[in-house]
């Protein structure tokens, strides 16, 4: 079997592992020239881990985590006015739980992939031949190529779902703000957050710093906003959004690097009402993004591309793999999508008022029983979805189309 996977992020990455383990003959599109550096600390866990140890690569992932004590929200002056510490979250998911920005979790993967797959950089899709029994698709340099399946695997602006289910305005949901993310380099700032992820404790916009290895903080920023268009300088509107903040904001601004270097987008949903359509299928973002609000896009990338590739290894035809793909993995995605949804007004509150509750029901999570309440309300509902087909894997012979 060959198939054709369009993105060399997360979701690309681990598919293409998957399958070219299995013998199946795949290639990566990818339009970046080359491995992306960009991005934000996540927290991985749920069944994108149990993916991981499935397919071997726990022991790697681990060891690009970060050790974060707790989250921590602070004034204007940097003292901190209330926090969660990560133990609770780890405790949630029987320590089953590691810290790490997206590039590391990226470079994981890549590290993995077997020799024979072949990853193309600087290379988009033009146009995409959908039949019943294959695709053809047309790149940017003029040259085509064939396969069994293409696996649109390039997030949530992804221009496969565009160019075979439709425009992005017919499945994005935008929740109503803005997000950033860039990093800088500032010892003392670095010294200063000790261990913590901490966010500005501020009404309508946040901003959150981490430190990386050496004396590089992370950004992330976050803005309440109804309009889903960007800006066309990310910089200057992080300028203009976040100027008014304190503590290690103004510094972190002042040496925020050119536009084409910060990560900026929405904060959105993909509500797909099939991921597949003929012989191409969607995967992550693409098809299902949660949002930050969820915290486990990265997680549910890696399972679904473990459970797609198990299904077109062991279905008898790819029509049926991509079926039970979709059968088992959606029901946790519109699961995660509620659980962001609910919880939204509760990122960055609109008033004053909505952070003094915040930080009131930080202190009750701290206290017996509703800590586990806390802690469930935020990693969602448990899922074996990897266990069982783990449980049900036959042998089989690779290759099959």
């Amino acid at each position: 079997m060959k198939v054709i996977i369009c993105g060399a992020g997360i979701a690309g990455l681990a598919l293409a592992q998957r399958l070219g383990s299995s013998g199946t003959e795949v290639t990566v599109l990818e339009k970046a020239p080359g491995p992306r550096t960009g991005g934000y600390m996540m927290d991985f866990f749920g069944p994108g881990y149990d993916a991981a140890e499935a397919m071997g690569l726990l022991p790697s992932i681990r060891a690009q985590g970060y050790h974060v004590e707790e989250l921590a929200y602070c004034d204007e002056l940097g003292r901190r006015r209330a926090g969660l510490g990560y133990g609770q979250f780890a405790k949630a998911v029987g320590g089953r739980l590691v810290s790490l920005m997206r590039p590391d979790l990226e470079r994981a993967l890549r590290e993995h992939l077997p020799a024979d797959v072949t990853v193309r950089h600087a290379s988009t899709i033009t146009a995409v031949d959908n039949r019943a029994d294959g695709v053809t698709v047309t790149l940017n340099d003029g040259s085509t190529l064939h396969a069994d399946l293409l696996v649109g695997c390039d997030g949530i602006h992804s221009t496969v779902r565009a160019q075979v289910f439709g425009p992005e305005h017919h499945f994005l949901r935008h929740l109503g703000y803005h997000t950033a993310a860039f990093s800088f380099d500032d010892p003392a700032a670095h010294a200063d957050i000790a261990g913590r992820f901490c966010m500005t404790d501020t009404p309508h916009r946040a901003m959150g710093f981490y430190g990386l290895h050496g004396s590089r903080v992370a950004v992330f920023a976050v803005q309440r906003t109804d309009d889903a268009g960007l800006p066309v300088d990310a910089r200057a509107a992080l300028r203009r959004e976040y100027g008014s903040l304190g503590w290690i904001a103004p510094a972190a601004l002042a040496a925020c690097p050119p536009p084409q270097q910060v990560y900026y987008d929405q904060v959105a949903q993909a509500e797909v009402p099939s991921w597949s359509r003929g012989r191409v299928v969607l995967l992550g973002d693409a098809a299902h993004a949660v949002s930050l609000l969820a915290g486990q896009g990265a997680s549910l990338a890696v399972a679904g591309a473990y459970v797609l590739g198990e299904e077109l290894v062991r279905c008898d035809s790819v029509e049926t793999a991509l079926a039970s793909y979709e059968r088992a993995l959606r029901p946790v995605v519109l699961d995660r999508q509620r659980t962001a949804r609910r919880s939204a007004r509760w990122f960055v509150p609109a008033t004053r008022g909505g952070l003094r509750l915040r930080r009131a029901a930080l202190v009750l999570a701290r206290l017996p029983l509703t800590d586990r309440l806390a802690a469930g309300a935020v990693v969602g509902r448990p899922t074996t979805v990897i266990a069982e087909l783990r449980a049900a894997r036959r042998p089989v012979s690779p290759g099959h189309g």
